[in-house]
């Protein structure tokens, strides 16, 4: 006979999230993020990884402290990764084989630039009718790179995770740009809820800061260049708000159906309640400026959750500090919440941490539960110039004990992805 207390509104498994792991500029580790988050300090400093004189943008939130012997992009997010998920599993007290699926958000891969110099000048030399691809070929196959084949291959880092921490069946690898992190938690929560598995591992990587994605996101004009202060660059739902600040970070979630994390006498951080997705197709990299994808992203989220507006205590925003992103976000949360949106406490950690891009959407997700867990909702920081358009309350510069039973989170990307999720600290 089936357990009700198990089920949700639509009869579906109730999924709990029963361990975290997270790593951003701020430190290693949730404890170490969260005394740093709250406390309100920014983990954004000049780049130190490659030279930058000359470049508009010189700051960002590399994760520097972790030795990693192959510093590329690939070996960079593999690491955050592998970190976050050990973590994660000691929280939620499993050893040994995951014995569930994987489900990962990485970033897109590519060599360095370097790399790519590299391999060139090993190359053949060309001729009339010769194509690059084979020259390419014939240099690794005269002599092997390991390393450089791992940075060209987009499961390499799922792959290993897999190996490492004995997951079930194939790894999924996905890449939704900023929306990532959101999707790849979505998907293990759809798992689960189909009856597929009892746990799942969701995890959002990103190590991808070099100099080709620093330009590259220059050349969209997306990136801060007040490069003076680091620490202030980033100033979400502020007037003077000039672009976001790219940075890097992981985390790991662990996801259960309720009836097992009981069964076992795990301990339940909270409930990933409901998830929603919807595509734009306004722009490649704008969003809608009627919000309307974002609006209808949040509604699907919480009628997926079986809630209603004024159920939320919070919103964790995407808040990236960007003048279009940001108006449009404010216009999205208005249209969903009306007036009843200037009560709402509405904060943006990305004005402490950055963007942490394809990592984005797991990292606030831990933050969000970390908000219910402890009845302290960080602060928006650098919020002294307010934008008189928006309407908001956004923590200023201070965080604040409250009780927070719901969040809503929300992760808007480039390319028309959005997707925000619903956590709350209790199932009903």
């Amino acid at each position: 006979m089936t357990d009700n207390r198990f089920k949700d509104h639509l009869g579906r498994p109730i999924v709990v999230v029963t361990g975290m792991g997270v790593i951003t500029s701020l430190g290693q580790g949730i404890e170490d993020n969260w005394n740093a988050l709250t406390a309100g300090k920014s983990g954004i400093h000049a780049i130190k990884r490659f030279p930058t004189e000359g470049m508009p943008t010189r700051i960002g939130g590399t994760v520097d402290f972790i030795d990693i012997p192959a510093a590329n992009a690939v070996e960079r997010s593999y690491a955050l990764a592998r970190e976050t998920t050990i973590e994660a599993l000691g929280q939620a007290g499993l050893s040994g084989d995951f014995n569930g699926p994987l489900f990962l958000a990485a970033p897109p891969v590519e060599p360095e630039w370097s790399d790519r110099f590299a391999l060139a000048e090993r190359a053949p030399p060309p001729d009339h009718d010769g194509d690059v691809y084979e020259r390419f070929l014939a240099a690794m196959r005269e002599k092997p790179d390991p390393v450089f084949l791992e940075a060209v291959q987009f499961g390499s880092i799922s792959e290993r995770l897999a190996d490492r921490f004995g997951t079930r069946g194939l790894p999924v690898t996905l890449s939704t740009a900023c929306a990532s992190g959101a999707t790849a938690i979505q998907l293990g929560v759809e798992a689960i809820r189909q009856g597929r598995t009892e746990r799942a591992l969701t995890v959002a990587t990103d190590g991808s800061i070099s100099v080709e994605a620093v330009i590259r996101f220059s050349l969209l004009s997306a990136l801060s260049t007040q490069n003076d202060a680091p620490e202030k660059a980033s100033k979400p739902f502020s007037k003077d708000r000039d672009g976001f600040v790219i940075a890097e970070g992981a985390a790991t979630l662990v996801l259960e159906s309720m009836e097992s994390a009981v069964a076992r006498g795990a301990k339940i951080l909270g409930v990933m309640k409901g998830c929603g997705e919807k595509a734009d197709h306004f722009h490649r990299t704008r969003s809608s400026p009627d919000g309307g994808p974002a609006i209808a992203t949040m509604r699907a989220a919480l009628a997926d959750a079986g809630i209603g507006e004024g159920d939320i205590d919070y919103v964790n925003a995407h808040g990236t500090s960007t003048p279009e992103n940001d108006k449009m976000e404010y216009g999205a949360m208005l249209a969903v919440f009306g007036d009843r949106l200037k009560q709402i406490p509405v904060s943006s950690n990305k004005s402490m941490i950055g963007h942490t891009l394809t990592a984005a959407g797991a990292v606030e997700a831990v933050f969000s539960f970390q908000t219910m867990l402890t009845g302290t909702i960080p602060p928006t920081i650098n919020y002294v110039n307010p934008d008189p358009a928006m309407e908001l309350d956004v923590v200023p510069n201070v965080k604040r004990a409250a009780e927070v039973s719901a969040v809503l989170s929300n992760s808007f990307g480039f390319g028309g992805q959005n997707a925000s999720l619903v956590m709350t600290r209790e199932p009903a």
